[in-house]
């Protein structure tokens, strides 16, 4: 029975092979992060990223450099015209009447010497001496004219003259002359102007109560160049009065000479700016907003040549002193003092740009430099050109208003920014402002100019002080 039992049991199954699994090494933790590395390297920062604050100031630095070439332009254009004005003022001048400068009365004292020649024999020579009065007094009034021809300016002046003074004993033994030896008769009254032309009426003298008329010409040329004079009455021991009456034109300058022992000179004018040139400041002057008036006392030891002489020539002119009259509205002047500033504008306005770009993140080409400058430059040939018909004040004006318009407008392109376009304009505007105010206060240019410096560098501190200048350079390192 056990038999069957064994038939119906099924054989064992074999146990089937198991394939077998192929292993693959996987690499550790280091060896993943090398291979990633080496398959995507992180990009390295190039110079300019690494240094871009650094290099876009030296580079806006040069820039402003660069706008120093059309400056210098606009500044040789400036003498440009400023010569072609005085080219105008001599022509003018040389129609109506140069600067004046009227020099005497000098007495003239003709007498007899006998020389000694080369050969031994003796000859009879006429010579001069020359004798300055003992005292002197002029007062003169000015009338200032101003003639325009085309674009220009030019100063003019008439001017009446009283010269009053007296000769007292003539130093007939200082200069060693015997009396016998002087021709009394041929003695004359010299006085010298600078340009005969403005002589406009005879020139009068009252000599001791005579009155007569003082003619052209010198006797001695080796004094005077040109001038009047007239014979007059003269002895050795006579006290001699004299009062000349001139009427005189000219340009710009009027001058005399302290040729008396005492020499007193008055000058009034209806002019607001006269200066005071030559050797002599006045003792007392005022000046007020339509007139001026000046005195001069001048004694003998003051100047370097004496009260009388003979054959040896002094120079007179060497003393020479008196008053211009100055033109209040010199456009020329004042629009060459701007160019001088037009370094600083250009420099404050670059930079101004330049922490406007790493405040705002926004880059600005250097191209947009050149053109925001040459915007700069191209005010100041709008100031030339206006003020030769405007003047200056109302030349800067309408020069800046057109810069400031046209410089906003541009800023405001470049950003997209309302408030940025204003403030730009009003920092802009405020510039010139300064400058305008530098250009007018010439006294006190220096003082306002450093302080001003002083401030506007404080501003730039102050908005600066929170730039973090490696930020650049920490995100390339990171």
């Amino acid at each position: 029975m056990d038999t069957p039992q064994l038939e119906n049991q099924q054989p064992e199954q074999e146990p089937q092979p198991q394939p077998q699994q192929q292993f693959t090494p996987q690499p550790d933790q280091d060896t993943q992060q090398d291979t990633a590395y080496t398959e995507s390297p992180l990009p390295t920062a190039s110079l300019w990223e690494r240094n871009r604050i650094m290099l876009k100031g030296l580079l806006v630095g040069t820039l402003i450099l660069l706008m120093l070439i059309p400056g210098m332009f606009v500044a040789n254009l400036v003498n440009e015209r400023r010569d072609r004005q005085a080219e105008v003022v001599t022509e003018v001048s040389n129609k109506w009447a140069g600067q004046q400068t009227v020099i005497g009365p000098v007495l003239m004292l003709p007498y007899r010497e006998n020389v000694l020649l080369a050969d031994g024999k003796e000859k009879e020579m006429i010579k001069i001496a020359y004798i300055l009065p003992d005292e002197l007094r002029v007062n003169g009034s000015m009338t200032p004219t101003v003639k325009k021809r085309s674009l220009y300016s030019v100063m003019l002046y008439g001017s009446k003259l009283k010269l009053d003074g007296s000769f007292k004993k003539l130093p007939v033994e200082a200069l060693k002359l015997l009396p016998s030896s002087i021709m009394w008769q041929d003695a004359r009254l010299a006085l010298s102007v600078g340009d005969m032309r403005g002589i406009t009426e005879q020139v009068t003298l009252n000599w001791n109560g005579t009155q007569q008329i003082l003619e052209p010409g010198v006797p001695d040329n080796s004094l005077f160049s040109e001038g009047v004079s007239i014979p007059v009455n003269v002895s050795a021991e006579t006290l001699s009065t004299f009062s000349i009456d001139l009427t005189l034109k000219g340009s710009e300058y009027l001058c005399l000479t302290p040729v008396g022992k005492s020499t007193e000179v008055t000058l009034t004018a209806p002019w607001k700016a006269p200066a005071f040139d030559g050797q002599y400041l006045p003792d007392n002057s005022s000046i007020t907003s339509d007139n001026f008036s000046a005195h001069w006392k001048i004694l003998p030891m003051s100047h370097n040549f004496p009260q009388y002489w003979k054959e040896a020539r002094q120079e007179l002119q060497k003393g020479a002193f008196g008053v211009r009259l100055i033109q209040t509205v010199d456009g020329y002047s004042k629009t060459d003092r701007s160019v001088k500033y037009a370094l600083l504008f250009i420099a404050l306005t670059f930079t101004f740009f330049f922490f406007l770009e790493i405040l705002l993140k926004r880059q600005i080409h250097a191209v947009q430099y050149i053109l925001v400058g040459m915007a700069l430059i191209i005010f100041y040939t709008l100031l030339l050109s206006i003020s030769e018909y405007t003047g200056f004040n109302t030349a800067y004006f309408i020069a800046a208003l057109a810069t400031v318009s046209l410089i906003g407008s541009y800023v405001f392109t470049m950003f997209k920014n309302g408030k940025t376009a204003i403030g730009f304009i009003a920092a802009l505007a405020g510039l010139y402002f300064y400058i305008f105010i530098l250009i007018q206060s010439e006294d006190y240019a220096l003082l306002f100019g450093s302080i001003g410096l002083f401030l506007i560098l404080a501003v730039i501190m102050y908005f600066s002080r929170k730039i973090d200048w490696y930020a650049t350079t920490k995100r390339n390192v990171m």
